[in-house]
């Protein structure tokens, strides 16, 4: 497996592998699929020296992604804390590509600024609690019953970690 930075070719697998996540449901809090126009969008805005996108490929593929966003843009006191997201492939789940795109983020989280990282999931999310849980993120926070999906009122938690000093 391949991790390197993501390019505008590399919208579309991107936007693929989000929209499986929203159609999933539990995953995201979003629920319709992105245009493909948003994810174009996306990415472009994400400088990849302060806030990188990061694919994994496999045979040329790219079937993972992970990326790394402000908090509170443009508050000052706040430039050291980012948001880390990711997603995979539905076929390539749990075969180490979440494992191994987490640890080359916190790796080279130094290289980008991030002393904090955090994740915004909702509460059934049990994967992403795992796979947070596996690399010492703990929980920094909890907003109850804020998200609705198809009937149901789920929380939304906030784990975190400091990933240097």
């Amino acid at each position: 497996m391949k991790i390197r930075i993501a390019n505008p070719s590399d919208a579309n697998a991107i936007n693929l592998i989000y929209n499986q996540a929203v159609i999933a449901k539990h995953q995201t809090a979003d629920l319709t699929p992105i245009p493909l126009v948003e994810t174009e969008k996306w990415l472009a805005n994400h400088n990849p020296e302060k806030y990188p996108v990061f694919v994994a490929e496999l045979d040329g593929k790219v079937v993972g992604w992970i990326s790394i966003s402000p908090h509170r843009a443009g508050r000052e006191a706040l430039k050291y804390t980012s948001e880390v997201s990711y997603f995979i492939h539905q076929s390539h789940q749990k075969k180490g590509i979440g494992s191994a795109l987490m640890d080359y983020v916190i790796n080279h989280a130094r290289d980008f600024e991030a002393k904090n990282l955090f994740a915004i999931l909702l509460e059934t999310n049990k994967g992403s609690i795992r796979l947070l849980e596996k690399f010492a993120f703990e929980k920094w926070g909890y907003l109850p019953r804020v998200a609705e999906i198809d009937g149901r009122e789920v929380g939304q938690f906030y784990y975190g970690r400091r990933t240097y000093d």
